[in-house]
């Protein structure tokens, strides 16, 4: 699971849920004394509204953070996440405007306020399944939820880049066999000099971030992706294919990431 794929959505889904949960032990009722009932005393109430509404959002936010989605029946879970927040949002809805529905045997018919409970439950409920139901729609909504770490500063003019990983033009080993590589037209040692080789190759290598989840193909072409790229985090190009950027993932994994457009460059 990756959380950095969370987006500002997901953070409103959190949220609301967080609400739904605080509210339902509030009082149904506005009333005195300790007799005054919660939605943990009505099975229905509580499970339809403030438990259906809970479950549905942990469903969106695992769907979010997994680096492929999960069907059940062929539909995604985060499908059924949203359904029961929608759920969650009519069922608070329709218990605010008939609320002694579920306890006329205990209060009669008698004339009651509407608690705290039910009004904080209500407007937990509509953000819940406002917020599962915009995300895909709206682009503010989209965007990643934990900053992306900044990119390492650059080296200042005329210093060397240290070689290892991640630094294009850093002097490589020597094949198995071979003569050692030296710098870029250096003369070999005890050999004649040869021709100058490039100071820069076509591509070099740079550190990226994507804007929304990508996925990354495998360089077989096989049709299944490898693995899913989160926005929020850096990944390595390493080279330009044929059939998109090569890039790296922090576990070492190679693949090829066909929609590269709206990267940003590290």
């Amino acid at each position: 699971m990756n959380i950095r794929s969370l987006t500002r959505g997901d953070g409103v889904v959190i949220g609301a849920a967080v609400l739904l949960f605080i509210a339902s032990f509030l009082d149904t009722f506005d009333g005195s004394g300790s007799d005054v009932p919660n939605a943990w005393d009505n099975l229905g109430l509580v499970m339809s509204m403030y438990i259906g509404g809970i479950i549905g959002a942990a469903l969106i936010v695992v769907t979010r953070a997994l680096p492929q989605p999960r069907k059940v029946a062929g539909i995604e879970l985060g499908q059924f996440g949203v359904a029961l927040t929608v759920f969650a949002a009519w069922t608070a809805f329709w218990t605010i405007i008939d609320p002694l529905g579920a306890f006329s045997d205990t209060f009669g018919s008698s004339e009651i306020d509407t608690g705290s409970g039910l009004i904080l439950g209500l407007i937990a409920a509509l953000l819940l399944a406002g917020g599962a139901i915009a995300t895909p729609l709206v682009p503010a909504l989209q965007a990643a939820l934990i900053p992306a770490p900044k990119p390492a500063a650059p080296q200042p003019y005329g210093a060397q880049p240290p070689a290892g990983y991640g630094y294009p033009g850093a002097p490589q080993p020597p094949a198995f066999g071979g003569q050692p590589q030296g710098q870029p037209g250096q003369q070999p040692f005890g050999g004649q000099p040869g021709p100058a080789q490039p100071t820069s190759a076509d591509f070099s290598p740079f550190w990226f971030a994507v804007p929304v989840p990508r996925p990354l193909y495998a360089e077989d072409g096989a049709p299944m992706p490898i693995a899913e790229l989160a926005p929020g985090t850096w990944y390595l190009a390493v080279e330009q294919g044929s059939q998109g950027l090569i890039a790296q993932t922090q576990d070492g994994r190679r693949g090829v990431l066909r929609d590269a457009s709206g990267i940003q460059r590290g």
